[in-house]
């Protein structure tokens, strides 16, 4: 693998990037980030969780970024928005009614400006821990009375259910949402043909780089349409078989920091021609 023909690496969070306790060995990222740059690499957070919330795991740089949030319904480069989806209302309404007849979903209404919780639906301990992968969330009485640009919908199911619930919601939905799932009964619901490859479509080719310049890391079903995308693609050890399949390769777990691994073969450091490793910039 040369990095130099390496022009964008997609990276997925929860499972791929980070470790279990939500950390990772930010010195040695931003080592690889500077290689990265001056190899003219650009590199991409390619997440199911709201973009609030993962600016927050790169504070330092997230303005070097560029972020597919959301599973694809929220999209910047930097700080410029690319693309926001935009739900339509009746679907919204017709989507709260369908989740609203189980009573054991536990939904989550993501919009541009903040997540919501309906009152009465949820537990303050489901709101409290939902925090983490939303760091702007708000109670609400009825999701059908918000007041904002609609991204997607992200139920939790009970996680053996996971499958009754993917066929309920394909069913159900008729085509106006589609469903996917990350694993552990978290599902979202977005509009068809907005997923994270078709979001890094849209970077790729605002930039200027082919499919086959890409690269990307993924545990995850909601990480198959983008592994599928993009040339060079790495599945996770921890990942499931059916996600190991849709990739070209496999590289070590989450917890053996297997982004940072691979992008440092992929992304060496120079040495000065007598084998020392030369002086990064600073």
């Amino acid at each position: 693998m040369k990095h130099n023909d390496i022009k964008l690496v997609a990276v997925d969070i929860d499972g791929t990037f980070i470790h279990s306790d939500y950390t990772y060995d930010i010195p040695r990222f931003k080592r690889i980030l500077s290689r990265m740059e001056e190899a003219g690499c650009r590199f991409v957070v390619a997440s199911g969780n709201q973009y609030y919330q993962l600016i927050d795991l790169f504070p330092d740089c997230y303005e070097q970024l560029a972020f597919v949030a959301e599973n694809g319904a929220f999209v910047k480069d930097r700080e410029e928005l690319i693309f926001a989806a935009d739900m339509p209302k009746e679907t919204v309404d017709f989507v709260t009614d369908v989740c609203g007849e189980y009573p054991e979903i536990a939904n989550v209404l993501c919009g541009v400006d903040s997540a919501y919780c309906q009152r009465g639906t949820v537990s303050q301990e489901f709101f409290d821990f939902t925090k983490i992968y939303y760091h702007r969330l708000r109670w609400v009485d009825d999701f059908k009375a918000v007041k904002d640009q609609i991204l997607k919908f992200s139920p939790t199911v009970p996680e053996e259910k996971t499958d009754f619930y993917l066929k309920m919601f394909r069913e159900r939905l008729g085509g106006r949402l589609e469903p996917t799932t990350s694993g552990h009964g978290a599902v979202d619901l977005i509009l068809p043909g907005c997923h994270k490859a078709s979001g890094l479509k849209r970077l790729a080719e605002r930039w200027g780089i082919a499919p086959e310049q890409c690269a990307a890391f993924g545990d995850g079903e909601n990480d198959i349409e983008m592994l599928g995308y993009c040339g060079y693609s790495f599945a996770m050890e921890n990942a499931p078989e059916r996600v190991k399949k849709s990739a070209k390769q496999v590289c070590p777990s989450n917890e053996e920091d297997g982004v940072l691994v691979t992008l440092e073969q992929l992304f060496p450091e120079r040495t000065d021609g007598y084998g020392h490793m030369a002086q990064q910039r600073p």
